[in-house]
């Protein structure tokens, strides 16, 4: 650990300016036209410190020199084309069905060994903001980035708006005692920024699922149920964390053998630390899950609770209309056409027939409530 200032420091800053956007304009200015459009950025480390260059260097001019003078090269995409990304392969003799699993995208996040590389896949999460969670709301945003770690090579190619390394490839730099490790010590700084990712968005999931859990069980509910809440609302936050769950769990393996299982391409100092990483992917992952049972049972609860708002209404109906059969069975029977009626020609008939019909309406609803069903 000493050979190393504070892994932990450079991968994760305490405090640090939000980086601008990355964009392929910011290369576009001076890149050489032999150079993919899809590339970011393409550098040469050596010793640790990125090698200056007049002009942005093309992946094929940075092995070049690798190969001359060691080192190894970092060169990022983003969502290439399969022509952009043919050359690069070429050059670095990629596997064929890693190459197309990084250009079509869409991938499970998954760690593959070939000959001389690593292919390794991580679904980044973002969250997203918004004032009122809604039955039509986006809570998380995903995205990838695909790594090739070789020996003296290392390659992302991101997917999606989300993810940028620009920020992590200068908080690197300005550790060249940790760069000097090579591209396993990238591979390592970009799995760890990916799973903090994944401990933010959790966070706030879990903000937004005890606002529902809230909003369900509130104590101020009108006759002990709760009305305020959308069931499409419960199942959109559910159908989010699902999401979420389908980029953690499956990175759970991964790192489990980046950290336990020798790999010559892994330098050992480094491995260690993939431990720290597949730790916070397995919290991650038992928070996902226990977010997926709560949901599961704040739906139950709601969907209990509308179906006894109903029996209530329903109580609520049936009392009322067994209230007004009294006055209208009055009134059908003197509504009807006969010439001898007791009481028609009465001069105290109307007010007792009245008097009677309120005297059992009054006896209905008190016993009605008395019961509680009014």
């Amino acid at each position: 650990m000493s050979m190393i200032r504070d892994l932990r420091a450079v991968v994760r800053p305490s405090s640090r300016p939000s980086p601008r956007k990355e964009t392929n304009a910011s290369y576009d200015t001076t890149r050489d036209p032999a150079t993919p459009s899809a590339v970011v950025d393409c550098a040469v480390y050596r010793d640790g410190a990125r090698l200056e260059s007049r002009t942005p260097l093309s992946p094929q001019e940075a092995m070049r020199l690798v190969r001359r003078d060691g080192g190894f090269v970092w060169i990022g995409l983003h969502e290439p084309t399969e022509a952009e990304f043919a050359g690069i392969a070429s050059e670095f003799g990629l596997h064929p069905l890693a190459v197309e699993d990084a250009v079509q995208a869409h991938q499970r996040p998954k760690l593959e060994r070939y000959d001389d590389s690593l292919f390794t896949v991580f679904k980044t999460i973002h969250y997203v903001e918004h004032d009122e969670l809604t039955a039509n709301s986006e809570v998380v945003e995903t995205g990838e980035v695909m790594c090739f770690t070789g020996r003296d090579f290392f390659i992302t190619v991101r997917h999606g708006g989300q993810g940028s390394l620009r920020a992590l490839r200068h908080r690197l730099q300005d550790d060249p005692e940790l760069l000097a490790k090579g591209p396993s010590a990238v591979l390592h700084a970009i799995a760890d920024h990916v799973v903090d990712g994944y401990l933010a968005v959790a966070d706030a999931v879990q903000d937004d699922i005890d606002e529902v859990e809230t909003e369900v069980f509130s104590p101020g509910r009108k006759g002990g149920v709760s009305r305020g809440v959308d069931s499409a609302r419960i199942y959109q936050l559910k159908r989010e964390v699902l999401e979420f769950k389908r980029a953690v769990a499956p990175l759970l393996r991964p790192m489990q053998l980046l950290s336990e299982r020798p790999m010559r391409l892994i330098d050992p100092d480094i491995q260690k630390y993939f431990r720290d990483v597949a730790d916070h992917v397995a919290r991650v992952h038992e928070q996902v899950v226990g977010f997926d049972e709560l949901l599961n049972s704040i739906l139950q609860a709601n969907l209990a609770q509308a179906s006894v708002a109903q029996n209530e209404d329903m109580r609520k109906i049936t009392a009322w209309a067994a209230i007004i059969a009294v006055p209208t069975m009055v009134c059908g029977v003197y509504g009807m056409n006969f010439k001898y009626m007791p009481e028609l020609h009465w001069k105290y008939g109307y007010p007792v027939i009245m008097g009677i019909t309120v005297a059992l309406c009054l006896g209905i609803h008190r016993t009605l409530k008395r019961n509680g069903w009014l």
